[in-house]
């Protein structure tokens, strides 16, 4: 039996005005997702314990089969495995945003205009982000650059415990409210206000403003926490397999798992990315010697991040289309097989963040000859009257275990 997890980040949602007040799931054409709950079940499942932060980190970890309240030490860490670089003991680590931030005089007084800065190309950022390392780097700090907007500090016996807000919680907020506090926030805030002035006359920027796209003009640093130690998923699961995924928070605890990394040319962290390349990745993973793939796709939950409907609603389709269709049509050559579909969290388009409410997960098996009547959206999987209390139960669940 080969086991496939297929998540779509952020899908689930509320009913939009602009959809007939369907979500973005029940208004898609997903015929694909339909057929797994036609010949399997669906139901809901809390990925998010009480009293953590609605996160990939945590809701990924969780739907992964690893109990947030045991393995989960922050989202920088993990994403510091996956970009190579070693953390330390006493190492905090830091998710590094490159933002887009109004241009009020008072840093305090800002807006968050755009958490990723227009989704600033990976050269323009690793630009920026050396600029940065050449301010402020040296000592107990290093900055290092990663994928577009998403990059990297590391603060050597840093504070473990400040209070930061990620930017996509703010997008068109002012920022007062939510500049770092607590122990080491003062020196955050310094570092962020000193990017200010920095970024803002970059000659990247400037090139950028000239094009009328967002300056990356500040950095926006969240996420942190020491360097994470899981179990691998094969102690725990008893199987071998793989992480498709664009981001590097999703191959870094594919990494810590033992899981291999997959990476696929062309593979974003948004619309643009290479939907069907991804489901490819997967099936050749598992011609070749896997039992389990852990795909990953990204785009609905920028979309949420975004506000965009539109966006949210083709991405969807296109993880139907491209990813589940490649997959199911793939599979039937490689033998008998199990897909676990669902989102890792809901990402609510009038709020555009993330939320810590249940969501509809649909399990098919190759082997199972079940007719439910019902399609895949958050009211479906209400409708069964199946609740699974946490991501691990959900991953034994549908390992038979």
């Amino acid at each position: 039996m080969k086991y496939i997890v297929l998540v779509g980040d952020g899908m689930a949602d509320d009913p939009r005005p602009e959809l007939d007040n369907k979500t973005p799931l029940q208004f898609a054409r997903t015929p694909n997702m339909d057929i797994l709950v036609s010949r399997g079940e669906t139901g809901l499942v809390k990925t998010v314990p009480e009293g953590y932060p609605p996160g990939s980190d945590v809701a990924n970890l969780s739907v992964m089969g690893y109990a947030p309240q045991q393995y989960y030490t922050g989202r920088s860490p993990l994403e510091a495995v996956s970009m190579g670089v070693n953390l330390a003991v006493d190492d905090v680590a830091f998710r590094c945003n490159l933002v887009t931030l109004s241009d009020d005089t008072v840093y305090s007084d800002k807006q968050m205009i755009d958490y990723s800065a227009g989704e600033i190309t990976s050269e323009e950022a690793r630009e920026l982000i050396l600029a940065v390392e050449s301010l402020f780097g040296g000592g107990d700090k290093h900055f290092y650059p990663g994928i577009s907007y998403r990059h990297l500090m590391v603060w050597s016996d840093g504070p473990e415990h400040p209070e930061l807000t990620p930017p996509h919680d703010i997008s068109g907020r002012q920022v007062t409210e939510y500049l770092p506090r607590g122990k080491g926030g003062e020196a955050l805030l310094d570092l962020m206000r000193q990017s200010n002035n920095m970024l803002n006359n970059h000659p990247v920027n400037l090139a950028r403003r000239a094009k009328k796209q967002n300056p990356a003009n500040s950095i926006w640093l969240w996420g942190q926490g020491k360097k994470p130690a899981l179990p691998l998923f094969k102690d725990l699961y008893g199987l071998e397999g793989a992480v498709v995924s664009a981001v590097d928070l999703l191959m870094g605890i594919g990494i810590c798992a033992g899981l291999e990394v997959l990476k696929v040319p062309g593979a974003t962290g948004n619309i643009h990315t290479n939907f069907h390349g991804k489901a490819q990745a997967a099936l050749e993973a598992l011609q070749r010697r896997a039992d389990f793939i852990y795909l990953h796709v990204e785009a609905p939950d920028e979309a949420g991040h975004q506000g965009d409907t539109e966006t949210k609603v083709r991405a969807i389709e296109e993880i139907d289309r491209q990813v589940l269709g490649t997959l199911l049509e793939g599979l039937d050559d490689i033998g008998d097989y199990k897909i676990l579909l669902l989102p890792d969290h809901p990402t609510p388009l009038n709020i555009r963040t993330h939320t810590s409410e249940p969501v509809p997960y649909a399990i098919m098996s190759s082997t199972d000859n079940a007719a439910s009547g019902i399609g895949y959206s958050e009211a479906d999987a209400a409708s069964t009257g199946i609740h699974v209390p946490d991501g691990p139960a959900l991953m034994r669940k549908f390992l038979g275990m």
